[in-house]
């Protein structure tokens, strides 16, 4: 048994469920006890009699920390801004591509099919089916120029640095005139931010037609051919192609991860409360989260026993911007939700001031994980204090890349330290040489005689060599620079490199994961590792000049 099983061995969960609910039948809970109406608790949610509160905090056996250090470096979970899960009392869940882990390239290949079939009925050719969709080309964090056709990478100064047309790089003095004369506007009618999982299928096939129209000579409109793919897209999702297929074919779609339910299990041993926060409807989600947590644990019936609240077809990022109502199902009914959230049931739609208010708590006492920047992360961070933990499928990837690249990093570092040293002594050499022809021309002009002035220009001409000398070491240290970057680059991606970083920079969409999630990890049982009561700390930040 592992530490982190042993670490709630023989432990409950910390609320048992109700009865009252139709749909949360087969409680351990005795079906002799008396049906008395619930009282609400402090926090607005009932409490049935014989049902505990949230357990009083802290529990000495569960506020030890697990060795972290013995934690796969992709595995961890990484701090952004300190966080005491001791002081949150509720812990939210988007579903997909949170709980629900996609098998990233059956999911492309669905929607790029999808996306296909509809693009030949809007009068594209037959023959786009028979394009190569490299489906490896897009990750996260791109803009779509729709203007010029481009795809295009920037750091966190919104400064593009890598970009290209089709399938065809973009040369680096090409990129500096079209994006290097002005401030690019994210929020441009111009530009796409590509910022999802699901939107990067929409990449593969605007990249791949752009190549093969422009092959074949075809005219078209680079905005028009994005918006078609995108329309069809958006209506393979509507009409349930995309989702009734995955549904249908949950082990083929979906990775199922094994340790989650013991991640929940953990969190609710500790005294936390759970919900479920997600896009999708009640019909996708029943089946979506049975397929995640059914059965993985004898002491959840049913995977409804884990959560405390859920709320589908929130319609986030409307959720923490708009006042919509909040509806409850009952049965096949919907109809307003009542005074106060009850467990057991489902509930739809809302909004974040109607949740917290029938919660009875919010701000930093709620932990929210997601997946979506927009949607998710940099919204709930804006319209309210909810504490974010973001999950990058690609995290793992990524540190897998950056800890077989540390060698290149360090000879990276060296290199740099080497230029930093030359332009020193450059513009050393340069001031010498500077003084030298100053000296030179005062002595030609007082007429002091020959002889200093040809020591001089002896002089000058040994430092004229040393300045060639130190250009031409500089233009080769510049070189292997570059050839290392791109090393480097390619080990985290063919195309684009790093997800979280551009250069010396970090990216576009490193710099929204610093600046809205609290906490950021490649899924969400890399908490198990953890402690449920764990203080997360920061790394101390460093300016410049304390390096």
């Amino acid at each position: 048994m592992s530490s982190s099983d042993s670490f709630v061995a023989g432990v409950s969960p910390a609320v048992t469920p109700s009865p009252s609910s139709p749909d949360l039948e087969g409680s351990a809970r005795s079906t002799s006890e008396p049906q008395t109406p619930p009282r609400a608790s402090p926090l607005g949610v009932p409490i049935f009699p014989g049902e505990p509160a949230q357990l009083a905090l802290p529990l000495p056996e569960l506020a030890g920390a697990v060795q972290t250090w013995a934690v796969p470096r992709e595995n961890r979970v990484f701090v952004n801004r300190n966080l005491r899960l001791s002081d949150v009392d509720w812990i939210g869940f988007d579903m997909d591509y949170t709980l629900a882990i996609y098998n990233q390239p059956e999911m492309d290949a669905l929607q790029i099919e999808a996306t296909l079939v509809r693009l030949i009925a809007r009068g594209y050719p037959e023959s786009v089916r028979h394009i190569a969709y490299d489906t490896a080309f897009p990750i996260r964090g791109l803009m779509i120029d729709k203007k010029l056709g481009n795809v295009l990478k920037m750091d966190r100064f919104k400064r593009v640095l890598k970009a290209w047309h089709g399938m065809r790089e973009v040369p680096t003095e090409q990129i500096a005139q079209l994006y290097h004369q002005g401030h690019i506007k994210m929020t441009a009618e111009r530009y796409h931010w590509v910022d999802t999982l699901y939107a990067l299928a929409e990449v593969t096939v605007y990249a791949a037609l752009v190549e093969a129209l422009e092959q074949e000579g075809k005219p078209f409109e680079y905005d028009k051919l994005f918006a078609d793919i995108r329309e069809s897209i958006d209506e393979a999702h509507r009409d349930g192609t995309i989702l009734e297929t995955v549904a249908a074919n949950l082990d083929r779609f979906v990775l199922r991860d094994t340790d989650l339910a013991q991640t929940l299990h953990r969190w609710r041993s500790a005294g936390k409360r759970l919900f479920l926060l997600t896009n999708s409807r009640w019909s996708y989600t029943q089946k979506m989260m049975t397929h995640l947590l059914h059965g993985a644990l004898s002491e959840y019936p049913t995977w409804r026993h884990y959560f405390d609240l859920v709320v589908v077809a929130a319609g986030k990022p409307g959720f923490f911007l708009e006042r919509r109502p909040l509806w409850e199902h009952d049965g096949d009914e919907v109809k307003p939700a009542g005074a106060y959230l009850e467990r057991g049931k489902i509930y739809e739609g809302g909004n974040l001031a109607e949740v917290e208010r029938l919660l009875g708590v919010g701000g930093e006492r709620v932990l929210y994980v997601g997946d979506h920047i927009y949607g998710d992360i940099l919204r709930s961070k804006k319209e309210s204090s909810w504490r974010t933990a973001m999950i990058i499928q690609e995290m793992a990837v990524e540190m897998s890349a950056y800890t077989e690249c540390q060698g290149e990093l360090s000879h990276l570092e060296e290199l740099e330290a080497r230029r930093q040293k030359g332009e020193d002594e450059l513009r050393f050499v340069q001031l010498k040489y500077k003084q030298l022809s100053r000296q030179i021309e005062q002595f030609a002009s007082s007429k002091l005689g020959l002889v200093p002035g040809q020591v001089l220009e002896a002089e000058r001409g040994r430092i004229k060599k040393r300045l060639e000398s130190v250009r031409g070491l500089l233009r080769e240290l510049s070189t292997q620079i570059e050839t290392l970057e791109r090393q480097i680059d390619r080990r985290f991606h063919a195309y684009w490199g790093s997800l979280l970083k551009e250069g010396n920079e970090r990216s576009s969409f490193g710099d929204q994961v610093e600046e809205y999630a609290c906490l950021y990890t490649s899924k969400v049982s890399n908490f198990l590792a953890y402690s449920p009561l764990q203080h997360y700390r920061s790394p101390r930040d460093r300016m410049p000049h304390e390096l």
